[in-house]
């Protein structure tokens, strides 16, 4: 069996960038309690299950696209023949149980929040991406959870944290709303939206990292991550055709793990920041063989 288009149908350059989302919430569980005593298994348990939930996501993306993609994106797998559409069930099934099932070894909680991660992401796949209002927000929700997710590696820390799940909400909205212009051209308003969406989330960054005494380190990765949205997504703005949306759509992915950096250095915590950071080559070195949209 050939597994590249399998790989294909989970698109890898992202998965790297939902691990950094476990990996922020983890550090944001760290800044009310000690990282020290984390168990580093359950780290990584929790970074297996987010690769099944949103891989698993992924592929049924696919699946209920089939007929659109057909007319759209015959190269991709399905479409294409490379994986048949029951194989691609089958695939997508295992990944959603074990992305539940890894997160049950780090706790019955976290089973939970992988579950309804999964329904999100199935939800969306079927019918929250065809709702203009409902459908930015469905997606955002995913990635919400998987921060929170990320967040349970500590009991109690969710309930004194869980707010800040709600700005990858905002970030991702912003994305999905952005990717709707991906094969036609996008709309001003809407990439003009999508800018104060994340100017939104940067600032709540900056302000979090203000009271815990550590914009110092923070400010550095929200600058840097300000540059790699804002440049493309200008470029957009100024002329908003497909491939210029296309572009803006993948910065702003893969770009979640700069923004994910900059969580975690809201903790003080520079080099675990730093860490997080060096996932982004290998998730653009990972965008260069496979597709991020």
């Amino acid at each position: 069996m050939n597994i590249k288009p399998y790989l294909q149908l989970t698109r890898p350059a992202n998965i790297i960038t939902a691990v950094s989302d476990i990996l922020a919430g983890i550090a944001i569980a760290g800044f009310s309690f000690s990282l020290l005593g984390i168990d580093i298994w359950k780290a990584v348990f929790l970074c297996i299950s987010t690769i099944g939930l949103y891989g698993g996501g992924i592929v049924f993306n696919d699946i209920f696209d089939l007929e659109l993609d057909r007319m759209e994106r015959p190269e991709r797998a399905i479409p294409s023949g490379k994986v048949s559409l029951k194989g691609a069930i089958i695939f997508g099934v295992l990944l959603l149980i074990m992305g539940v099932v890894a997160a049950w070894f780090n706790s019955p909680t976290s089973a939970v929040i992988a579950a309804l991660v999964a329904v999100c992401a199935l939800v969306y796949d079927k019918f929250g991406k065809h709702h203009n209002f409902l459908g930015p927000i469905n997606m955002g929700l995913c990635r919400g959870g998987n921060l929170i997710l990320g967040m349970s590696i500590i009991q109690g820390a969710i309930e004194q944290w869980w707010l800040i799940g709600i700005l990858p909400v905002c970030y991702i909205a912003a994305i999905t709303m952005i990717s709707r212009g991906e094969v036609h051209g996008g709309n001003k308003n809407t990439l003009y939206f999508a800018a104060f969406l994340y100017i939104l989330v940067s600032s709540a960054q900056l302000y979090i990292s203000y009271t815990l005494d550590n914009i110092l380190f923070a400010a550095a990765f929200v600058a840097l991550h300000i540059f790699l949205i804002f440049r493309p997504l200008l470029k957009a703005i100024a002329n908003p055709i497909g491939p210029n949306i296309g572009k803006a759509v993948k910065a702003g992915v893969l770009s979640l793990i700069v923004m994910n950096a900059a969580w975690v250095s809201v903790s003080g915590n520079i080099v675990f920041a730093l860490a997080v950071l060096c996932l982004l080559p290998i998730s653009m070195g990972l965008a260069k063989i496979f597709a991020v949209t």
